[in-house]
């Protein structure tokens, strides 16, 4: 009897031993909003150009300093799976476009934070998430009438233009040095833009990052930065054809197993001979075919060296397969698996080759000016790697604006102009709204607010003068005016050439709706006891 009386009822008798329940609204529901408003208080206040930098240390024990809200979202490792939800909206936005991932995360923390005070009030989940579908379905209107006019047909390959539309996301992670940034990044991307535009890739901008100097001394490479030497003696070769070897340059052992019995001196020198001239014959073919420049996947034996050098041959090596990959593409050169004599066809050619010391580091650098130059090199400088590390990511940020702008080049207003007249517009919709659902619509407006009001707070303003000053400005028909950071007062944006991508703030917004309606749709959380054993490997690890 006694034992029968301590068996578990309802839910428990279900389920395992070990699992937690988590039910209701203020279980489930709002511990869940509780989540998700802490990840984005955190990416909240590295939103824009005075956004504060972060300090992220991984499990790894590397250390990241950054205000790029995907980086800290993906080396954060959120356990909680309501904020999980926030993080993989984060990463969507920056797989799509590239940038706004930090708008996409704060915007649904804010949109929750709304979520929460309405579930207060006494309303239901799904009438709050009836209220932000159709609020996210007019903002969608709303962009679409913003948008500048005349913005939509661009030429990608005229300088300024790509400028004006890569600044404000690049000033967002290096404020005060895009106007160094841009023209660079603008150039490489430029350089390597195909016939037609939407093919851009992203892939052929590489960033070469060394140590020393300053932003001051970055350039743009047409063709490869290597940070290695050249193997011999000989570093600098203009106008060259180029056999790619991605074996490796060396005598290798022969498929067969065999022994070979040598009966006196004579014959074992004759054997130690013919391996030498075999592999003279085969460097020696490289050089007939016009060759100039050899390069190895792989080891470079000492014997193949001795004959290259003989041949003035250069020889580079590139042990990454991905690198090797990419010199073919800069060179037009075929990958042959072993050393052989190449015909014309495999043949790449280059410019120049030549090795140059740059800030106590040798690179080789690798020049193709004319002809398809597939991939061209942003080489950054810097004076600690973590400098470097966020130089990259803003060029990366740049780049991929650059990818969206030959998709769309369609422009809104920057600098928190569209946010206001988004919420402006929003709040006079929900007036017309009959139902419960008006009050979600008029929050979601409110949340709108979240993005001037960060501005103004990271750039050490008073955020109440400037949201009241925008509203006046926006209800007296000025669509276009902002904040000018730096002044500290409310102005039009075209005198201050401050732009976004339209198709950046569709994205974030539309990807920031979506995760908030999908945090509000859920009502119980079952956790199954963890299972234990040894854990997986991380997935997923990243190519380069």
């Amino acid at each position: 009897m006694v034992g029968f009386s301590m068996l578990p009822y309802g839910i428990q008798s279900m389920l395992k031993e070990g699992h937690r329940h988590l039910s209701g609204l203020d279980e489930a529901v709002l511990k869940n909003i509780d989540a998700c408003k802490q990840l984005s208080t955190i990416t909240r206040t590295s939103l824009g150009p005075n956004g504060m930098n972060k300090m992220v240390i991984n499990h790894l024990d590397k250390l990241f300093v950054t205000n790029d809200a995907a980086t800290i979202v993906n080396e954060l490792e959120v356990q909680h799976p309501a904020a999980k939800i926030l993080v993989l909206a984060g990463k969507a936005q920056q797989e799509e476009i590239g940038d706004g991932a930090n708008l996409t995360v704060s915007f649904a923390g804010e949109l929750l934070q709304n979520a929460e005070e309405l579930i207060r009030m006494g309303l239901h989940p799904s009438e709050i998430i009836i209220g932000y579908t159709k609020s996210i379905n007019k903002t969608v209107e709303i962009l679409e009438e913003l948008v500048e006019k005349g913005s939509e047909n661009m030429n990608v390959r005229n300088k300024d233009e790509v400028i004006s539309r890569m600044r404000s996301s690049v000033a967002s992670k290096q404020y005060g040095q895009e106007d160094k940034l841009c023209p660079l990044i603008a150039e490489a991307c430029i350089q390597v833009c195909p016939k037609n535009p939407a093919n851009f890739n992203v892939d052929n901008v590489r960033v070469a990052k060394l140590l020393g100097g300053g932003l001051l001394d970055s350039t743009v490479v047409r063709g490869m930065v290597l940070k290695t030497d050249a193997v011999g003696t000989i570093k600098r070769v203009e106008k060259a054809k180029v056999a790619v070897f991605a074996g490796g340059v060396d005598t290798t052992a022969t498929e067969t197993k065999g022994t070979v019995l040598i009966h006196s001196a004579e014959q074992l020198e004759n054997y130690a001979k013919t391996e030498e001239a075999k592999v003279e014959e085969l460097i020696k073919a490289v050089a007939d075919s016009g060759a100039k420049v050899i390069v190895s996947g792989a080891a470079v034996g000492e014997m193949a060296l001795h004959f290259c050098e003989r041949y003035k041959l250069m020889v580079l090596k590139i042990s990454s397969k991905f690198e090797l990959r990419r010199f073919c593409r800069t060179t037009g050169a075929v990958g042959l698996l072993k050393l052989s004599q190449p015909d014309q066809d495999d043949l790449g050619y280059v410019d120049s080759v030549s090795v140059e010391e740059i800030g106590g580091a040798r690179v080789t650098i690798v020049k193709n000016e004319q002809g398809g130059n597939s991939v061209s090199t942003v080489v950054l400088r810097g004076s600690t790697d973590s400098i470097l590390d966020d130089l990259e990511r803003a060029v990366d940020d740049g780049v991929n604006a650059y990818k969206a702008m030959c998709r769309d080049s369609r422009t809104v207003p920057g600098a928190a102009a569209t946010e206001i007249e988004l919420a402006r517009r929003l709040k006079e919709f929900s007036f017309k709204e009959t139902g419960l659902d008006q009050y979600a619509i008029a929050k979601f407006a409110e949340s709108f607010e979240m993005i001037p009001k960060t501005l103004a707070e990271n750039a050490g303003l008073t955020a109440i003068e400037i949201i009241s000053s925008l509203y006046a400005e926006h209800a007296s028909g000025n669509t276009k005016v902002g904040i000018d950071l730096e002044e500290g007062v409310c102005k039009d944006i075209s005198t201050m050439n401050i732009w976004d991508l339209h198709i950046t703030k569709f994205f974030a917004l539309k990807y920031a709706a979506d995760a908030a309606c999908t945090v509000l749709r859920v009502d119980q959380i079952i956790m199954a006891k963890p299972a234990g054993g040894p854990k997986p490997p991380p997935a997923g690890m990243d190519e380069d």
